[in-house]
C-alpha cells in the first residue's frame, strides 16, 4: 500500500502535467514535464523512483528533491448554496 508516487508511472501523466521538483536543503526549484522525461528513456519508471533519483542541480549542493504534481487543468468553483 503507498501513496500516488507509488501508483502512478510518468507513462500515465497527461501531456500538460507537470512535477515540482524543490530541494529539501537549498530550497531551489525546477519543473519536469512528462516529455521531458521520456526523452531520457524515464516513461516506464514509477514517480517515487523518479523523486529518489532527482537531486539539485545547484552547484555543490547536490540535496534530495520533493516532488509535488501540478496539474493545469480548469477547476470549476462549487456556485450554489443553501437557499
Amino acid at each position: 500500500m503507498g501513496g500516488w508516487k507509488t501508483r502512478l508511472r510518468v507513462s500515465d501523466l497527461a501531456d500538460d502535467d507537470r512535477l515540482e521538483l524543490l530541494c529539501r536543503k537549498c530550497g531551489q526549484s525546477r519543473y519536469l514535464g512528462k516529455a521531458e522525461l521520456e526523452a531520457r528513456n524515464a516513461g516506464h519508471l514509477y514517480l517515487d523512483e523518479v523523486e529518489r533519483r532527482a537531486m539539485c542541480r545547484v552547484f555543490a549542493c547536490k540535496g534530495r528533491m520533493r516532488m509535488a504534481l501540478i496539474r493545469s487543468h480548469k477547476v470549476s468553483a462549487f456556485i450554489g448554496g443553501m437557499a
